[in-house]
């Protein structure tokens, strides 16, 4: 039953927020009924929202509550906060699929491990609050989110954006969400009315008071009602008189004022008390037991306490616990420096080594007067620990307040090092560079010279600045030659890939500058590793060109099926380039496959969207629409859980081949534009590719033939290159511009005759056929057909017998015309290139023959979400494994299904085989 909003069951706390409080309620309502919401209260300090929260708990009555509350010095302690909400939760991880529940047990410290991946850890957090609102509605609480932790925050705010379909509630109050809330619904929390704020004031000041001086106070206080009440609090009637009591904090920010009020009620009380209320401010868990041990070891007695509850400021239960967050900061910041050292020692003294061993150091490290070495490796082992529990931000931390500690100079300048890529892996580029500046300006030993340029180069290619990334990059891998050749190798690498995001101008030199530098490095003893047969290969492609690169990479094809997972994760990303020069479609597919696999068994979801774009090249070429589908969407959903802007390569490649010009037009646009934006300038290549191919469907050939003209052009790119030059040769042999098509061809022979593919030789036959005459073109479209008949790439075969039909017709012999023309367009039919398949069906009726459009399939009104998570159920994935695949919880994958079945008018998984007829898929 619904609880019915008055205006006294508010308090004189709320007053004058009934439009807020009645917000509150429907949330409640909404999540009783089996909804999902999220919310934002957002406001300036002393704004109420605290009080809202207190309310907003006190009416779900009929839910399950959790409460947590950022904590400004635990900001780089690594999952406190999360730690502090889902606490209560935990006897419920057992029922988590094993890699969920492993990932929280390690970022609990509960366990020991790898360090999981952040966006499993939230995938966890979400099956976990799914697993607790399964026989009571929950509602999560969040004070203070602008003082969670980084690793906190992140987790949080990916659950809250992934909740739909399950009785979860989550409501964060803050100051400012910060990037990561930013996608949340907010609510604005504003000051009171006037008539409000009056009442409040009178409250809070018990004399008559100047008409003209309590309208200022409004008026300054705009409403805010923490200022109104504590403001006026500690000033005598003789200094409110006129105001003038205020005029020393007229130039302060409100948060400062209230403070100041805050202080100004410290003065009067005795020291003890004054001592007690300074160790809670510097103890950020509440545990009274922990505050009492110190309390003792500072000779503070129980009657400290009394002062502090008497004025309001805290209170000592269950927990220990301020009145309002800005006591805290008051307490803690009106402190002298030596009062806090000896609390926060005091505090160290009583922490447990082995329970709590880096909030102990943390202490230490808060009352070092000056360089403590001992102290300071107690804060590089809390590093390594955090860094268990995929706490990067947190390692940063402990190695900076390490750092500052650090007085031998041979010790700093490698602890700036670490810390800085501490830093920088915990995403915080400008303090990475910053640290790097200040190592540069001391003494530095060539090893370490070469770190600090590899680190800037991964920044600059990190932070998208690809022209700066490359020679960066080149310049580190020749420095690291003297010390580490495999780390050189994986940075020469880099540069090469990282040169292909440069742009045409700058990314040429650079790769070519790379190639030169690694055909100079000396032969590797022994068998060469994939690594080493890979950079070759591409050295060779660079210098050489495809003919003298091609049995190296077709080598470095081979074995790269096979590389382990901790190369899939430091350069897999490179590892199908071999695979695509050398027209190798097989390897391609085998090793996509495989990373994207072991990429999804180990949890590195940050990098997922990586390997499904490789996989979403393979796909389309099969022919696989379905599966590609359903790939984009999980691209799509992984991206936006993890804010990658990752360009739509799958996308473009699917809508090209489908031939839908509207939705492919979009993509392409889309993806041109992200590419000036963000730098990823082979999008804008990839999309010219696209156009291409769908121009080319759609027999407009002169816009075919610009786009793929564009496309070719990247010779940065060699596949992309590749891939477009059979476009343009149909293009401008259509357009009868037999120049143009005879150098496309040219070239496209230069990458396929080397390689030998039935493939590359397919593609090369189709493309000479379309520039030969007679017999000389039969048996070239004959030969396409035959060797693409033996591959996986049904679209290229259908294109095939497509212009062999095309040109039998031209050659005036129907019938067999026709036979050729139907197999396009029964072929083409079937796979859903739709712009192809007119096309044939075109040619059909120019025979003679009566042909009917090609109508819509069954349950092409599903979503792309819809079709995607019925592709998955419909193959044997359990609901709870196509959730933690789509980063959604199992509730959310049952609320899919239930519309999918409505839409397919079926009742059960077993007919979803022929309700998606036509969707068999190898993803």
């Amino acid at each position: 039953m619904e609880k019915p909003f008055t205006q006294s069951n508010l308090g004189d706390g709320l007053r004058g927020r009934v439009e807020e409080c009645a917000l509150l309620d429907e949330l409640v309502s909404t999540i009783v009924k089996g909804k999902s919401r999220a919310l934002v209260l957002q406001g300036e300090a002393g704004i109420g929202k605290t009080a809202l929260l207190q309310y907003l708990v006190a009416s779900a009555t009929d839910l399950t509550v959790v409460q947590a509350a950022g904590v400004e010095s635990e900001m780089e302690l690594a999952y406190a906060s999360l730690h502090q909400l889902c606490a209560p939760l935990l006897n419920r991880t057992e029922k988590l699929p094993a890699p969920q529940r492993d990932a929280l047990q390690v970022v609990f410290g509960l366990s020991a491990g790898s360090p999981p991946d952040r966006f499993l850890v939230g995938l966890a957090v979400l099956g976990l609050l799914s697993e607790a609102a399964e026989k009571r509605p929950l509602l999560c609480v969040v004070d203070d989110a602008q003082w969670l932790d980084q690793a906190s925050a992140q987790t949080l705010a990916f659950v809250a954006r992934r909740l739909l379909a399950e009785q979860v509630g989550i409501v964060f109050a803050a100051r400012d969400p910060g990037d990561h809330l930013r996608h949340v619904s907010e609510m604005q929390v504003r000051g009171v009315a006037d008539g409000d704020a009056r009442a409040l004031l009178s409250s809070a000041v018990r004399f008559v008071l100047d008409e003209r001086v309590r309208e200022r106070i409004i008026a300054e206080t705009r409403g805010n009602p923490l200022a109104l009440l504590e403001l006026p609090r500690g000033l005598t009637a003789m200094q409110l008189a006129g105001g003038f009591g205020l005029l020393e904090a007229q130039a302060q920010a409100l948060t400062g004022r209230i403070e100041e009020g805050f202080v100004r009620r410290l003065e009067p009380l005795p020291q003890d008390t004054r001592r007690l209320l300074l160790l809670a401010a510097a103890e950020p868990v509440g545990d009274p037991l922990l505050l009492w041990r110190a309390a003792k070891r500072l000779g503070i007695g129980l009657s400290a306490a009394k002062g502090a509850e008497a004025q309001g400021l805290l209170a000592i239960g269950e927990r220990v616990t301020f009145r309002h967050p800005l006591v805290r900061s008051a307490v803690y910041r009106s402190a002298v420096t030596e009062e806090r050292r000896a609390i926060h020692f005091a505090l160290a003294e009583v922490t447990d080594r082995e329970d709590d061993p880096d909030r102990r150091a943390w202490h230490l490290a808060a009352a070092a007067a000056g360089p403590d070495e001992d102290v300071a490796l107690e804060l590089e082992r809390s590093a390594r620990r955090a860094q268990t529990r995929g706490g990067l931000a947190a390692t940063a931390a402990f190695l900076r307040r390490a750092l500052a500690l650090t007085g031998d100079p041979g010790r700093r300048a490698d602890r700036i090092f670490a810390t800085a890529e501490a830093t920088f892996q915990a995403g915080e580029f400008d303090a990475a560079l910053g640290l790097l500046a200040t190592a540069e300006a001391g003494e530095l030993d060539e090893f370490q010279r070469a770190r600090a340029d590899l680190l800037r180069g991964h920044i600059a290619f990190a932070s998208g600045l690809g022209s700066d990334a490359p020679p960066l990059l080149l310049k580190a891998a020749r420095r690291l030659e003297s010390f580490d050749m495999e780390l050189a190798r994986e940075t020469y690498l880099t540069a090469w890939g990282a040169a292909g995001m440069a742009g045409q101008l700058p990314g040429e030199d650079a790769r070519l500058e790379v190639s030169r530098a690694v055909k100079a490095l000396p032969r590797p003893q022994g068998r060469p590793r994939p690594l080493e047969l890979l950079l070759d290969g591409l050295a060779l492609l660079t210098i050489d060109g495809h003919a003298a690169a091609a049995p190296t990479l077709q080598q470095a094809a081979n074995v790269l099926t096979s590389i382990p997972v901790e190369d899939v994760l430091r350069w897999g990303w490179m590892a199908t380039v071999a695979s695509t020069v050398v027209w190798d479609f097989e390897s391609l597919y085998e090793i996509s496959v495989r990373q994207l696999q072991l990429v999804r068994d180990v949890g590195a979801l940050a990098q997922l969207p990586i390997y499904l774009s490789q996989l979403g090249i393979a796909l389309p070429w099969m022919g696989d629409f379905a599966g590609t589908a359903s790939l984009v969407s999980e691209t799509d959903g992984a991206a936006a859980a993890i804010g990658s802007p990752i360009a739509p390569y799958t996308l473009l490649r699917l809508r090209a081949l489908q031939g839908r010009e509207a939705e492919a037009s979009e993509a392409i646009a889309g993806a041109v534009e992200l590419a000036a934006v963000t730098g990823q300038g082979m999008a804008g290549v990839w999309a010219q590719w696209a156009a291409a191919v769908l121009y080319n469907g759609l027999s407009r050939y002169e816009e075919a033939m610009s786009a793929a003209r564009l496309a070719a052009s990247d010779t940065l790119n060699p596949w992309m290159s590749m891939w477009a030059l059979p476009e343009l040769v149909e293009a401008a042999a259509r357009r009868r511009n037999t120049e143009l098509a005879r150098q496309a061809l040219d070239r496209l022979t230069e990458t396929t005759h080397p390689c030998g593919t039935d493939l590359a030789l397919g593609i090369e036959a189709r493309s000479r056929a379309l520039l030969s005459d007679g017999p000389t073109a039969a048996k070239l479209y004959r030969e396409a057909i035959e060797r693409l008949s033996r591959t996986r790439l049904r679209p290229e075969l259908a294109r095939a017998h497509l212009l062999y039909g095309e040109w039998l017709r031209s050659e005036n012999h129907r019938p067999e015309a026709r036979q050729q023309l139907r197999t396009a367009h029964e072929m083409l039919g079937r796979l859903g290139m739709e712009a192809f398949a007119e096309r044939a069906r075109l040619e059909l009726l120019a025979t003679g023959e009566k042909v009917r459009k090609r109508t819509l399939e069954t349950g092409d009104d599903l979503t792309a979400q819809e079709r995607q998570i019925a592709s998955l159920a419909r193959v044997g994935l359990s609901n709870p494994e196509i959730g933690e695949r789509l980063f959604v919880s199992t509730r959310t994958v049952e609320w899919h299904l239930r519309n999918v079945f409505g839409k397919l008018g079926i009742r059960s998984r077993r007919e979803l085989a022929n309700a998606l007829a036509g969707s068999d898929s190898p993803a």
